[in-house]
């Protein structure tokens, strides 16, 4: 590789490092209460490098949020591949690969956030979030056939999901979180088990 495709490949990997941290660390704290610095640190580049790629603290959030709808969007792909093969509706396989999703935090929290953010922005970041939702709903009505009710009634749900995931009301036991889950999705969105210590392997 010679040293001009070698310092290309180093900006690109430098850039796609810096995405996932930003999209880390904006997912935890927002894009208000997270510093470039954070990121950038975390990132293992200077804060000068940072704006270098992203010449804007907006246009960095925007390709986090990019980012996130992204691997929704594969979610959703890979769920209805998955539901056509066992022979199920690829809108019921679509649900459930979003289900499972909500338990990765930094892609649920980087959800929330988005839309927190579009809430409080008239810019990119509002331009961003209705891109992507947009993209979501054009994939799901593309990969699934299914009429308006269908994708107003799927994207509702979602919507419910992802609100109750956030406040982890799933991990309680109770008859409103049942009630608008549903038991069995109630059980999907719950958050994994701890595993318990092997008091051997403690000692």
């Amino acid at each position: 590789m010679s040293a001009a495709s070698r310092q290309l490949s180093t900006a690109a990997e430098r850039r796609e490092a810096l995405i996932e941290a930003a999209a880390v660390a904006f997912a935890e704290r927002g894009f208000h209460g997270t510093p470039t610095t954070a990121i950038a640190k975390a990132a293992g580049i200077s804060q000068a490098y940072l704006f270098r790629l992203f010449p804007t603290k907006e246009e960095l959030y925007v390709a986090a949020v990019e980012r996130c709808y992204e691997r929704l969007r594969a979610a959703m792909r890979a769920g209805a591949e998955r539901a056509r093969a066992d022979g199920v509706d690829p809108l019921d396989g679509m649900g459930l690969a979003y289900v499972e999703l909500t338990q990765d935090r930094t892609t649920l929290q980087s959800t929330l956030q988005a839309f927190a953010a579009a809430a409080g922005d008239e810019g990119v970041i509002r331009d961003a979030a209705r891109r992507g939702y947009a993209e979501m709903w054009e994939l799901v009505r593309r990969l699934s056939g299914a009429d308006d009710e269908e994708l107003r009634s799927f994207f509702a749900h979602g919507m419910l999901i992802t609100v109750l995931a956030g406040m982890d009301a799933p991990a309680v036991d109770a008859a409103w979180v049942r009630s608008l889950l549903g038991d069995e999705a109630a059980q999907q969105c719950a958050p994994p088990a701890a595993t318990p210590t092997d008091p051997a392997a403690a000692g």
